[in-house]
């Protein structure tokens, strides 16, 4: 069974404080894409609990089935092992799915890329290889001929083309945020308005919590080392996901390579910027704008999220001198669509 994550952690610790016995009436949770969930609820429509934990397992199961990277029989491992430069038909949410990762993709500069999976595996953040080892440049470039979301696949409606057949979908930094909206999805289709639902610190909130506040969300210190909280922000109505570089690294003779790839260079990235997190319209947009930002860094992050009126928090690792051990910014939006 997967850990839970730091971000998880405070997450539930919120969660669950806010459910005050007669309050908040409903708690699920459980595992899924290889992390935590949990859903909390009022139980302003009398909803059996029963019942809406089986529909919240087949909303799961379903988006297993279509966007699972592991699992051997879904339809984007169907995609990948295509060879054909034939169309391929695509499921409503795929299709959803792959619309929003292009419209990221050439809205970020092409650092939100969903076909890196081969260089994820190269540098040992996937499935192949342990990591450790920085492989040689060669290498890399020989894998970057199978990645590049635009060289790769085009998106025609219901339909996707492969132009490289070796290329693949990896869709780990969108499909977890669909895999939220799927959920908050059914509690309103059970009447439930107020709710937030989280897999893995991705999340997505409706109405307000038990206390009749916007629902308290914890912002962490991209601090492998140590917990502690360095904002607190209100939500309702809203997606929100968080990505950073903290958890999942390597050194190699001093030097830190993280899980978070320049799509260009096929490499790591090399600025401060530690963690993103963005505010959005659901879920799925807030995962891939928090990866997109990530890679982009700080200063070229910051100046996209303005242009687009993007709410995203940026925080970097303080290089300077001084007791702060990581500096913080918000774009305009970010600040804008905060509650009390």
């Amino acid at each position: 069974m997967p850990k839970l994550s730091r971000r998880s952690f405070i997450f539930m610790t919120l969660a669950l404080a806010a459910c005050k016995r007669g309050a908040a009436d409903l708690l699920l949770t459980g595992q899924t894409m290889g992390t935590s969930y949990s859903v909390v609820a009022v139980n302003d429509a009398d909803v059996d609990p029963k019942a809406l934990d089986a529909a919240l397992q087949d909303a799961l199961q379903d988006v297993d089935i279509k966007m699972s990277n592991w699992n051997p029989a879904s339809e984007v491992s169907a995609i990948n092992a295509h060879r054909g430069a034939d169309p391929l038909p695509l499921s409503a949410d795929m299709a959803t799915l792959l619309k929003a990762a292009e419209d990221v993709h050439h809205a970020s500069d092409r650092q939100f890329d969903i076909t890196l999976g081969p260089l994820i595996d190269l540098w040992g953040f996937g499935a192949a290889r342990p990591p450790g080892s920085v492989p040689p440049d060669a290498e890399v470039r020989a894998t970057q001929v199978h990645t590049g979301q635009s060289r790769v696949l085009s998106l025609d409606g219901q339909t996707v083309t492969k132009h490289v057949p070796e290329g693949g979908l990896y869709l780990s930094a969108i499909g977890k945020g669909f895999g939220v909206d799927r959920l908050g999805a059914v509690l309103a289709d059970f009447g439930l308005t107020n709710y937030m639902v989280e897999i893995g610190g991705d999340i997505v909130t409706s109405g307000q919590n038990a206390e009749s506040r916007p629902w308290q969300i914890a912002i962490e210190e991209p601090d492998a080392l140590q917990r502690s909280i360095l904002k607190v922000v209100g939500v309702s109505n809203i997606g929100m996901a968080t990505s950073g570089d903290y958890r999942n690294y390597f050194e190699k003779y001093g030097i830190r390579y993280s899980h978070i790839l320049d799509a260009q260079t096929g490499r790591p990235v090399t600025h401060t910027t530690a963690s993103v997190t963005v505010l959005a319209e659901n879920a799925m947009l807030a995962d891939a704008w928090a990866t997109a930002l990530l890679a982009l860094g700080t200063k070229r992050g910051m100046q996209i999220a303005e242009e687009r009126g993007i709410a995203a928090l940026f925080i970097d690792r303080n290089t300077s001198s001084g007791d702060m051990r990581f500096v913080s910014e918000a774009s305009t939006q970010f600040d804008v669509v905060q509650l009390g």
